[in-house]
């Protein structure tokens, strides 16, 4: 190759480099945001300590892992979990900000609030469906009741003292609560509480005498002898707790269907492609080995199961609670 040809080829590249680089800005535009420009935000409507925080920052570590430069939790507790999901919907719609729910707030709100700042359809693109939190009833380990069969003849005997504390209201575990009060034939009372953590210091200390939860913001207080659970949810005993009945086993059905499934959900108008790359990344994250045997030490079946999941998971949701919610007749004046 001579000088002048050497010289056109030089000139051939740096153009050519020059060329994509004028060009990166319009693609960039065009395609998911890359990882690390922006932190990646995963917001949960209660503050550190319960269920779903636990979930987040196991997530939050393994997606960074994953090739996440920057994952940050970013709890925003209050109004029943409103405030966190109303700033999710605000959001940019850019793949950077991840709302980590229950799907209650996505089922029963829209069937008890008067006004919601939301329309779960509209608003919201599910992304992944993360895990299976199976719920309890408990109570603080000096109280004189030490199963649920006792418990019902305690109330009973002292109705005054029918509180029970759950972390929102106009939530499954509500209605779970309002069916246990019926078959009890006792005036049960739901206390809100903004998240599993206060939840549980009440109850440790003496301040509400029964409660209902994520077994996952009891389950250590249990194993270190400050909670004493009475009951599971579902139909079938806990792997974590093979000992401890259902409710159903103590004559409670109401909480046969009160599991609670978290899911992750993006702002409507994300582009397909990032809820794509998103769910991908979400649904490895879960499904790891590490992963799964940490959210079954805290009391979760870790499930990683695409957004497709979730949208079936909160239709049948929808059909199951419907009747419920219309027969006692509750709304939410929130």
């Amino acid at each position: 190759m001579n000088v002048f040809q050497s010289f056109r080829s030089t000139l051939w590249i740096a153009g050519f480099a020059a060329l994509v680089v004028a060009s990166a800005p319009a693609q960039a535009q065009a395609q998911a945001p890359a990882a690390g420009a922006h932190p990646l935000r995963l917001v949960v409507g209660f503050p550190p300590g319960g269920a779903l925080d636990t979930l987040a920052r196991a997530l939050a570590e393994q997606l960074r892992i994953g090739g996440e430069e920057q994952v940050v939790v970013d709890n925003r507790p209050g109004a029943a979990s409103r405030i966190s999901i109303e700033y999710v919907k605000r959001a940019a719609p850019d793949g950077r900000t991840v709302l980590l729910s229950s799907n209650a707030p996505m089922v029963i709100f829209p069937m008890t609030y008067r006004q919601l700042a939301y329309d779960v359809d509209r608003d919201f693109i599910p992304v992944a469906h993360l895990v299976e939190v199976p719920t309890v009833i408990s109570a603080g380990a000096d109280r004189p009741y030490k199963t649920l069969q006792d418990y019902v003849s305690w109330v009973r005997a002292n109705p005054s003292q029918a509180s029970v504390g759950l972390t929102n209201l106009g939530g499954t575990l509500h209605f779970a609560v309002l069916g246990m009060a019926k078959t009890l034939g006792v005036a049960l009372t739901p206390v809100a509480y903004k998240g599993g953590a206060p939840l549980v210091t009440d109850l440790v200390g003496g301040h509400v005498p029964l409660s209902t939860d994520a077994l996952a913001s009891q389950l250590e207080l249990h194993r270190a002898g400050k909670v004493r659970i009475l009951a599971v949810s579902g139909t079938r005993r806990n792997a974590s707790l093979p000992d401890v009945p259902t409710a159903r086993e103590a004559g409670i059905d109401s909480f046969d269907h009160a599991n609670a499934s978290y899911s992750a959900f993006v702002p409507a108008g994300t582009p397909a492609t990032v809820v794509q790359r998103l769910e991908r990344a979400f649904v490895a994250a879960m499904q790891q080995a590490q992963v799964k045997s940490a959210m079954a030490r805290a009391g979760m079946e870790a499930t990683g199961l695409p957004g497709a999941a979730v949208k079936r998971a909160l239709s049948a949701e929808r059909d199951f609670w419907r009747p419920l919610v219309q027969a006692s007749g509750f709304r939410s004046d929130e």
